[in-house]
C-alpha cells in the first residue's frame, strides 16, 4: 500500500487535503440523500437553502452566496431550472437580470430537506468532528478518519437505533 503523500507533504498540500476532505463530505452527503430519495447532486443543496432562506436572487447574488463564479452558478441553475425545482424570470427591474425562484417541487424538496436530511447530516457531521482537538493537520487528518471508519449515513442509522 501506498503512503498518502497529500498527507505527508501537509501545509504544502493543504488546498488538496481540503479539496479532497469537502469531496468525501459531499460524497457521503450525497449517499444520505439518496437513502431519502432525493436525486439531486448535493452541491446544489446550498442554491437551495439560499433562495429559500432569502427568497428571490438573481445569478450573481447566488454565485456570492454559495461562493462559486458566475459562470457555475449558471450553469448549476440551469440543471436546477430542468430538474423543475427553480424558475428563472427576468427582472422587471433590468431584462438583462434573471430572477431565480423555487418552483412547488422546489419547495417541496426544501421542507423535506429541512426537516428529514440536514438535521441528519449536520448532527452526523458534528459527530465525526466531535473529537477534534489541537492544530489543523491533526484536526483533518481525524476528520478523514472518522469518516473512514463511520460515513455519514452509518452515524444516522446508529442514531437512529438509538432513539
Amino acid at each position: 500500500m501506498s503512503r498518502d503523500i497529500v498527507r505527508d507533504f501537509g501545509y504544502l498540500t493543504l488546498g488538496t487535503r481540503l479539496r479532497r476532505l469537502g469531496e468525501l463530505l459531499q460524497a457521503n452527503t450525497q449517499a444520505v440523500m439518496t437513502e431519502f430519495g432525493v436525486t439531486i447532486p448535493a452541491a446544489q443543496y446550498p442554491f437551495l437553502a439560499a433562495i429559500d432562506r432569502d427568497g428571490p436572487l438573481t445569478v450573481g447574488e447566488l454565485a456570492e452566496a454559495v461562493g462559486i463564479t458566475q459562470p457555475g452558478a449558471t450553469r448549476t441553475i440551469n440543471q436546477l431550472v430542468q430538474a423543475g425545482l427553480v424558475e428563472a424570470s427576468v427582472s422587471d427591474e433590468d431584462q438583462r437580470r434573471r430572477s431565480i425562484t423555487l418552483t412547488p417541487a422546489g419547495q417541496e424538496l426544501v421542507a423535506l430537506s429541512k426537516q428529514a436530511v440536514w438535521p441528519k447530516v449536520e448532527a452526523a457531521v458534528r459527530e465525526a468532528c466531535a473529537d477534534l482537538d489541537g492544530p489543523l493537520l491533526d484536526q483533518i487528518a481525524a476528520l478523514e478518519a472518522s469518516l473512514a471508519a463511520a460515513p455519514l449515513l452509518q452515524r444516522i442509522h446508529k442514531q437512529r437505533e438509538r432513539q
